[in-house]
């Protein structure tokens, strides 16, 4: 099997290209901007495989995306592209729309005609995948998960450009028929995380002895999914998933945002003995705008028709999460120094968002 793979250097992107290198006889072809985020040093236990290419590109770029169908001739393209860090939405909107949606436009365009001038038996066989994220839905009340039918109400830049780029998937087959599937996750963690996103953020700034903002009362809820178990999801989501239907992946693991600080500390704690408890560097910091209060996801659709099931708990995930940002310095060490310093993002007033 050909697989197409966009924004394959980044977190999730590159945790599929090495799962699909290393368990599958796929050949995969990764399509990357190589944008801030992106990281060549997170795929580098596969960068020797003779089935893997890697295509410094833009999905914006409809000529270019036409090309590498051209050239490529996948069966299976895994769509994980986005702009995603919600802080940087507030203050750079217009990367977030540009990408997400227009990119997503152009590559749905491009896979179209592709896939419309494929033979009877490729053709049957081809589908789009098109990965998102938990945050289209919105906030939720105490209780409740969200589920495939709840409504779309997103809250960020960021959100509401992912919940146009999932109407725009599913427009593309009820339209023209292209054989699209839906994912939507929720928050991922894992070894090879941008240390912009919370649980990165706050291993490298606990092991440095710095401040651990956090957003408000610390309160809002996320529900967290390893990395591993999402990108496995998303393979058995991509063969045996149903056309046209959307499967929620969620790893059923909530946790207030001062709960996994405080779990982070408590493991840096024992594993990496400082002076002083770790939980003393916390720092309650002013809240994000429209800072959804609650995510919490279920994944019943796809464990009951397809099986799947998450294999770490938050507990035994975020563990191994921490032990390899204490052994892997050489990885983000050049990210600290030189591309992101931990720094705050995301407050501005509105004239800024462009």
């Amino acid at each position: 099997m050909k697989i197409l793979v966009t924004g394959g250097a980044g977190f999730i992107g590159s945790a599929l290209t090495r799962y699909l290198l290393t368990q599958t006889d796929a050949s995969v072809t990764l399509v990357d901007k190589l944008t801030y985020a992106a990281n060549l040093n997170s795929l580098a236990p596969v960068s020797d495989h003779p089935q893997y290419r890697l295509l410094k590109l833009d999905i914006c770029d409809g000529e270019a995306m036409a090309a590498v169908f051209e050239n490529e001739q996948p069966d299976l393209v895994m769509h994980l592209a986005a702009e995603s860090h919600v802080d940087r939405s507030i203050t750079g909107s217009r990367d977030f729309i540009e990408t997400n949606v227009m990119g997503t436009f152009q590559l749905l365009e491009a896979a179209r005609r592709y896939w419309d001038a494929l033979p009877g038996v490729r053709r049957d066989r081809f589908r789009f995948l098109h990965v998102s994220t938990d945050e289209v839905y919105g906030s939720l009340g105490s209780e409740g998960l969200f589920e495939e039918t709840s409504p779309y109400d997103p809250s960020s830049p960021y959100s509401a450009s992912k919940a146009a780029s999932d109407h725009l998937a599913i427009a593309w087959h009820r339209t023209y028929g292209l054989p699209v599937i839906l994912s939507n996750c929720s928050n991922n963690y894992g070894p090879y995380q941008f240390p912009e996103k919370l649980i990165p953020l706050i291993i490298l700034n606990a092991m440095h002895d710095c401040d651990l903002p956090v957003y408000g009362d610390g309160s809002n809820v996320r529900d967290w999914l390893y990395v591993d178990d999402h990108v496995k999801a998303l393979m058995l989501i991509a063969q045996n998933g149903r056309v046209g239907e959307r499967y929620n992946i969620g790893g059923g693991n909530e946790r207030t945002n001062l709960q996994t600080v405080e779990t982070i500390c408590d493991l840096l704690d024992q594993m990496l003995p400082a002076a002083s408890a770790r939980r003393g560097l916390i720092k309650f910091v002013t809240d994000r705008p429209g800072h959804d209060q609650r995510y919490a996801i279920s994944a019943a659709k796809l464990s009951g028709e397809l099986g799947w099931r998450a294999e770490q708990s938050f507990d035994t995930g975020l563990k191994r999460t921490v032990k390899w940002y204490i052994d892997n310095q050489d990885w983000w060490g050049p990210l600290r120094q030189g591309v992101y310093h931990g720094q705050r993002l995301g407050l501005t007033d509105t004239k800024d968002a462009r």
